[in-house]
């Protein structure tokens, strides 16, 4: 389990380089301080943590991205911390090797790779919401993928094929800085 102490040191000791990533930080310190159980799957107000990787391939020239079942976007591997998790670096490892089967993965930080508020639309049950995602930066072994039942697809994506699955900056701006393009 996971506690808010280890989640406030690990954003403390971020450091963000960009205004985005900046204000963020500010509002999940604010959240991980205010609410029960940050990781609380049904905390809506605001929301909760999520934990997500990004995941380069051996080539160094592409990401893996999935289609995620629930909302239909193309997005990185990741989603809710189990209280079984080890740590959110666990909880992220876990993530992607449920929705693509993937395993070997080098980390490219000792920490945090990149910080994201986003509004988890409502659906499945579930209110309109914010997952406060903290990301992970990965190199993959090889690039064998499975996909699961939990994503409709996934697949190594080039730098230049991300306009054509209409990602949002929430993906642009870390695949960006992992592939040395911003």
């Amino acid at each position: 389990m996971i506690d808010r102490t280890t989640l406030i040191a690990l954003l403390t000791s971020y450091q963000p380089g960009e205004s985005d990533e900046q204000a963020y930080r500010l509002q999940m310190l604010e959240v991980a301080a205010a609410v029960v159980d940050p990781f609380a799957r049904d905390e809506y107000a605001p929301g909760h943590f999520t934990a997500s990787a990004f995941i380069v391939h051996p080539d160094g020239e592409r990401v893996l991205l999935v289609h995620h079942g629930k909302i239909g976007i193309w997005v990185q591997p990741g989603g809710h911390v189990d209280p079984a998790d080890a740590g959110l670096i666990a909880a992220a490892r876990r993530e992607v090797a449920e929705e693509t089967g993937i395993t070997d993965l080098t980390p490219i930080t000792d920490g945090l790779f990149d910080i994201d508020v986003h509004v988890f639309p409502e659906g499945s049950g579930q209110p309109r919401h914010l997952h406060f995602d903290m990301r992970f930066g990965f190199v993959a072994g090889d690039g064998a993928i499975t996909i699961s039942d939990e994503v409709r697809d996934c697949r190594w994506v080039s730098w230049e094929e991300l306009p054509g699955l209409a990602v949002g900056r929430s993906v642009f701006r870390p695949v960006g800085r992992l592939l040395g393009r911003s």
